[in-house]
C-alpha cells in the first residue's frame, strides 16, 4: 500500500497528545530467548510480536520450546539451554536478531539444525559471528556461499573460549553472551574491533535480571551461572518512540510516550541528543537505527547536518545511506553521501514519492518529512509491520488529534 502523509504543519491546535507504541523489539527478542535457556517458566509483559518477533518466536517452537500467548503476555517454558528437539529446519526470515542469536544458542547444543532465510538476509553480514562458533566447536556446513545463510550447524556440549569481531555489529556479542549460560561452566568471550556499547549494555542488564552472573575485564567478558523464570516487563520501544520525538523536533509539538523513565534501551539517548540540537556533526553510532530518522528531519534544521560513523547501515536491511540520498533528492533536498555517513543541507522539501527499498525504518522515518511537507507518499508502506505494524494507524490517530478543533 502507498500512504499519503498529511502535512499539519501550521494546522496544529492541540499540541499535548499520548503516544502508544508497542513493546521493544531488542528487549522482547533477547528475554524471549533468556527465558528458553532458562529452567522453568517465565512470564514476559507487554511483549512485542511483529513480524520479527513473531518469526523468532516459531523457530524456538521448532526446537521445542513451549509456550502460551495472551495478547501481549507471553509465558515461555524454558528447556534449561538443552532443547528437546535436536534436528530441525528453521528459517529466520528477515529477522535480524533472529538470525544473530539462534545460531549462536544453537552452537551450545548437540543437535544439528539447518537455518534458512528470506533473500534480504542472505546479503546481511554474520560471518564474524560464524568464525567466533566456529572456534568454539560448533560445526557449519554451507547451502550456497561460505559464511553466510542458508547453513546447517551441529553444536557442541563441551565449547571452548571464543573471541568475536563486532566491528559489523554489536549482536554477534549479545548472541554469544546470552547463550554462554548454556556451556554449564564459566565460559569467556574476548571482543575484537568496536561497535556501540549501549545494545551491549541491554544484554548484560537483562541476562543478570534473570539470574546469570557476567563480569567484564578490559575487551573479556566472563559469564557463569544459570538464567532462574521470572516474571519480566518489557519497556515501550525507544525505536519506535523516536519517530514522534523526532516530530516535536520539526512541528513544536509535545508528543509523549510513557514508560521510557529510566530505560536501558540506547535510543532513548537519540531522544534526549535531539532536544538541543538544531544542526552540525553527529556521531550516530551508539545510535544508529535513528540515522534515517534523523535524517528525514533534518532538511527542517537551522544548520547542515553532518552523520557520521555508520558505514555499517549500508548493510542493514537495505543500503541506508543510499536510501537516504535517493529520497531527500527526490525531494529536491541537497545531500552529500560518503561512505561513512552523508551531510543533508536546510531545504524546502517537494512533493516525492518515498522508495523504502523494502526497509520498515525508511518508511516510517520520512513519514516524519511529510509531517511538515506536502505531497510526500511512502510507497509499500506495509512494510512497517517488521517491528511496527501499527505505525501509520498511529500516525493518522495522532495528525487528527493534533488537527481537532
Amino acid at each position: 500500500m502507498n500512504y499519503a502523509v498529511k502535512n499539519v504543519y501550521g494546522k496544529i491546535r492541540s499540541d499535548d497528545v499520548a503516544v502508544k507504541v508497542p513493546g521493544s523489539k531488542s528487549i522482547t527478542a533477547r528475554a524471549m530467548l533468556i527465558a528458553a535457556a532458562a529452567d522453568g517458566t517465565s512470564t514476559l509483559h507487554g511483549a512485542q510480536f511483529s513480524d520479527d518477533c513473531r518469526t523468532f518466536l516459531g523457530c524456538l517452537s521448532s526446537i521445542g520450546i513451549k509456550y502460551q500467548l495472551d495478547g501481549n503476555t507471553l509465558q515461555i517454558e524454558g528447556c534449561g539451554g538443552a532443547p528437546a528437539i535436536k534436528s530441525a529446519a528453521l528459517n529466520v526470515g528477515s529477522a535480524g536478531t533472529a538470525a544473530r542469536f539462534l545460531p549462536a544458542f544453537l552452537s551450545f547444543c548437540d543437535g544439528q539444525y539447518k537455518l534458512d532465510c528470506s533473500e534480504q538476509m542472505k546479503e546481511r553480514p554474520v560471518g564474524a559471528l560464524i568464525d567466533a562458533l566456529k572456534t568454539l566447536g560448533a560445526e557449519f556446513e554451507f547451502s550456497e556461499d561460505k559464511n553466510r545463510y542458508p547453513f546447517t550447524v551441529r553444536g557442541t556440549r563441551a565449547p571452548r573460549d571464543t573471541e568475536v569481531d563486532v566491528t559489523e555489529s554489536s549482536q554477534f556479542l549479545s548472541a554469544l553472551l546470552i547463550s554462554a549460560v548454556c556451556a554449564g561452566r564459566p565460559f569467556t568471550v574476548a571482543v575484537k574491533g568496536a561497535h556501540g556499547r549501549r545494545y551491549i549494555d541491554m544484554t548484560v542488564v537483562m541476562m543478570r535480571s534473570f539470574g546469570a552472573t557476567v563480569t567484564e575485564s578490559g575487551a573479556r567478558f566472563k559469564v557463569s551461572g544459570a538464567y532462574s523464570p521470572r516474571s519480566y516487563n518489557i519497556e515501550p520501544d525507544a525505536s519506535a518512540a523516536a519517530y514522534f520525538y523526532a516530530a516535536n523536533k520539526i512541528l513544536g509539538t509535545r508528543l509523549r510516550v510513557d514508560g521510557l523513565q529510566n530505560s536501558i534501551q540506547g535510543d532513548t539517548e537519540f531522544i534526549s541528543f535531539l532536544k538541543d540540537f538544531d544542526g552540525g556533526t553527529a556521531d550516530m553510532s551508539a545510535f544508529s537505527d535513528q540515522t534515517l530518522t534523523l535524517a528525514a528531519i533534518a532538511p527542517y534544521l537551522g544548520k547542515p547536518t553532518e552523520i557520521i560513523n555508520v558505514r555499517h547501515i549500508r548493510r542493514q536491511e537495505c543500503d541506508r545511506i543510499r536510501a537516504i540520498c535517493v529520497n531527500l533528492a527526490a525531494m529536491g533536498v541537497r545531500c552529500d553521501e560518503r561512505e561513512d555517513g552523508v551531510t543533508i543541507y536546510p531545504s524546502a522539501p517537494r512533493p516525492a514519492r518515498v522508495k523504502t527499498f523494502g526497509d520498515h525504518r525508511v518508511a516510517m522515518a520520512f513519514a516524519l518529512t511529510g509531517l511538515r511537507a506536502d505531497g510526500i507518499v511512502i510507497e509499500n508502506a506495509e512494510v512497517c509491520s517488521k517491528t511496527f505494524a501499527e505505525y501509520f494507524t498511529t500516525l493518522d490517530k495522532i495528525t487528527k488529534n493534533l488537527t481537532a478543533p
